[in-house]
């Protein structure tokens, strides 16, 4: 078993006035198979606890600490925390003109584990995991993400999390701008990835419809930078039907 281990994180944002405080000490701890659901309105700074965690360089972290099985990932380059078994399904994915799917993650795959895969077993399953996906064939020659729908787009970094097989990945609001079909899949694809891998999951959304599939161990509720409350897939229930709105009300 791997642990993610997150303590009192403080993080700003770089803006044109300065620094921003966005998380005001964040407190989580996620094991290898365990899927924990991070939810909270607009600007609450869930994506920020992502991007945080990748290692964004527009994001600061000010004080506390990200440990991996002990390791301080903070201390670690992007690269690094990608080798360590970091990794991040962004909301709004970047295109990659001259670079095509299939050579994107054979790359990546090299990088993380200091070996190319054997070319015949890496095909064949590239080839399942992108019928899993219900992803065309010539989708594997495409440059990355250029063109790609929004449903293409998040297919795809399921594709990449099934491929590369990470010990945590934070999946930032994969259920935005899907149709139910394209989130069926996508839910699908976490599922299998998990049941295959033991993956821990961090995944971050507004909404309770992603987890009508994906089903979460934990639940917590970032407001304003902090855990205003945690729980199980009850506190998502209630959510759904009540909103964020009791947390202000409270002063929370």
């Amino acid at each position: 078993m791997s642990t993610l281990k997150i303590e009192d994180l403080h993080v700003g944002v770089n803006t044109e006035t300065g620094l921003k405080p966005i998380l005001n000490g964040i407190n989580l701890v996620i094991n290898t198979n365990e899927t924990h659901a991070i939810m909270g309105p607009n600007g609450s700074g869930k994506s920020t606890l992502a991007y945080a965690l990748a290692g964004h360089p527009k994001y600061e972290v000010t004080s506390g600490s990200v440990t991996l099985d002990g390791e301080d990932v903070l201390e670690m380059s992007v690269d690094e925390r990608a080798k360590a078994g970091l990794f991040l399904a962004m909301q709004y994915p970047v295109e990659v003109p001259g670079v095509t799917v299939t050579n994107f993650l054979r790359s990546a795959k090299t990088a993380i584990d200091g070996e190319a895969p054997k070319l015949r077993n890496w095909t064949k399953d590239l080839k399942q995991a992108m019928e899993n996906l219900r992803v065309d064939p010539a989708f594997a020659s495409r440059n990355v993400n250029e063109g790609f729908s929004g449903g293409e787009k998040k297919r795809h970094e399921i594709l990449q999390l099934e491929m590369l097989k990470p010990k945590f990945a934070v999946l930032d609001e994969t259920d935005s701008g899907l149709d139910v079909d394209a989130l069926r899949i996508v839910s699908e694809g976490v599922n299998r990835v998990k049941d295959a891998t033991d993956v821990g999951i961090m995944l971050i959304t507004h909404y309770t419809r992603i987890l009508n599939y994906i089903k979460p161990d934990h639940v917590h509720v970032i407001i304003k930078g902090k855990v205003a409350e945690e729980g199980g897939p009850e506190l998502a229930e209630r959510l759904e039907n009540e909103g964020y709105d009791r947390f202000f009300t409270a002063g929370v």
